[in-house]
């Protein structure tokens, strides 16, 4: 079997001579021939070289055309941020101050649409016969998000009837964009919703569970695989995305594998993941890479099981790092022996914490993996943002992102155990959960 196949056979419960991997390389796969993440988005040529260089260098067996999940929101008036070595955030949410559902349904000609879906034909012919290719849609509750913003966290409990009604609209234009992909000959739609991570199971099977079964089983009717993309701790909501029925689960870090897996393997549905992103690809060593590689792969059984970095891969991780993950996965055996009695060097960081029980003011700590490239975390940051331009100088708020080696050492002196959390003087307020503004307005002044 080549690589296209053990994806295929994996995706449909079909004995693999071996593992599949997966590296999701989105802008970082700008980063392999010098583009900036703006450059590789916007620009068909770069977007096509990297993908080929991903494909030869690190030898996926299935990989995205992109990862990124503001296309749609652009099209439908969203202001964009771009970095060079992020994906674009959104920075403005039209229907932040009307409680609307529009009707636009995005078109091939619009936005960067046809940048991506050029590529993605091109991508076929090329490595089409080879490598499972994914194209990747902005989940319903994102897409959502981007459009209405954090009002849309108060809208779950005081206006149900109207998000239930976004939530059919952005329903739809997955829809689209799914029929999209599969007019390009991808093998794989996957709905990439991390703000999932963020809701109740009461609110998945409420808003969620109808529209993604809907999704899930449009492309089943179209013979196209698929994959239901979560970040974040969404270890209280595998249950509900299982019971959607899609292919394919994909998690990241802030899950334990081994327990959701056992879940998953109760629906019988692939899990996909979850290499650590930042804490070993982009700050550790080759050997700390293969190390955990080879031990997540010894930590579930590889029946219905494909493995991948936990997440979009960080521009900046060492390409080096990313090869030593492709021979854990391919040539176990052999790093086995690499790595027999390797102790990775942990760095002997010490962090000292505030006093908290002496501040003059309330102090909010949010805890993110990068609130400029996770779209859970830029939502809990701007809940606390929005918390600042209420109360002024009254409070003070930072926000520590997980790409430092500095502050993975206070996520671990502080005992953060989820990413996005949010802390209030010291103590763990909301993890996980994107807080109402009244909600987390009202937790601020209790300790004023």
């Amino acid at each position: 079997m080549n690589g296209k196949e053990i994806v295929i056979a994996t995706l449909q419960h079909r004995e693999t001579p071996s593992l599949p991997w997966v590296p999701f390389a989105g802008v970082h796969a700008g980063k392999l021939l010098g583009y900036s993440a703006a450059e590789v988005l916007k620009d068909r040529e770069k977007l096509l070289e990297s993908l080929v260089r991903v494909n030869r260098l690190y030898r996926p067996d299935g990989q995205p055309v992109v990862f990124d999940l503001q296309l749609e929101a652009e099209i439908l008036g969203c202001a964009l941020k771009w970095a060079d070595r992020n994906p674009p955030s959104v920075t403005s949410h039209p229907l932040a101050n009307a409680a609307e559902i529009p009707d636009r349904i995005p078109r091939r000609d619009e936005g960067r649409l046809p940048i991506v879906m050029e590529t993605a034909a091109a991508l076929k012919k090329q490595a089409g016969d080879t490598t499972a290719l994914y194209g990747l849609l902005c989940g319903p509750l994102t897409l959502a998000s981007h459009l209405r913003g954090v009002n849309l966290f108060m809208d779950l409990i005081k206006r149900p009837e109207y998000v239930a009604g976004l939530l059919e609209y952005t329903t739809a234009v997955a829809r689209q964009m799914a029929v999209l992909y599969m007019e390009e000959g991808m093998d794989v739609v996957a709905a990439v919703d991390p703000l999932v991570s963020q809701i109740s199971p009461a609110h998945f099977r409420k808003y969620l569970a109808g529209p993604y079964r809907g999704l899930f089983e449009f492309l089943r009717g179209k013979g196209v695989l698929s994959s239901f993309f979560v970040c974040g701790d969404a270890t209280k909501n595998i249950e509900p995305m299982c019971e959607t029925v899609p292919d394919s689960i994909s998690v990241d870090e802030n899950i334990s594998l081994p327990k959701a897996k056992e879940i998953t393997d109760r629906f019988n549905i692939v899990i996909g993941g979850n290499i650590p992103l930042t804490s070993v690809m982009l700050l550790g060593t080759q050997e700390d890479t293969m190390k955990a590689v080879v031990e997540l792969i010894d930590s579930v059984d590889h029946w219905n099981f494909i493995v991948a970095p936990g997440c979009d891969m960080t521009y900046d991780i060492p390409v080096e790092n990313v090869i030593a993950a492709e021979q854990a996965v391919h040539n176990t055996a052999k790093v086995r022996e690499i790595i027999a009695g390797y102790r990775s060097a942990v760095a002997d960081i010490q962090v000292e914490l505030p006093d908290y029980g002496a501040l003059d003011r309330p102090l909010v700590e949010v805890f993110t993996l990068d609130s400029e490239s996770c779209a859970a975390c830029q939502y809990m940051m701007a809940s606390a943002n929005d918390a600042k331009r209420h109360f002024g100088d009254r409070i003070e708020v930072i926000e520590y992102k997980y790409t430092t080696a500095d502050n993975i050492a206070r996520v671990r002196t502080m005992g953060v155990k989820n990413l996005p959390s949010m802390y209030v003087n010291g103590e763990l307020q909301f993890s996980s959960i994107i807080p109402g503004r009244d909600e987390l307005f009202n937790v601020i002044s209790k300790y004023m």
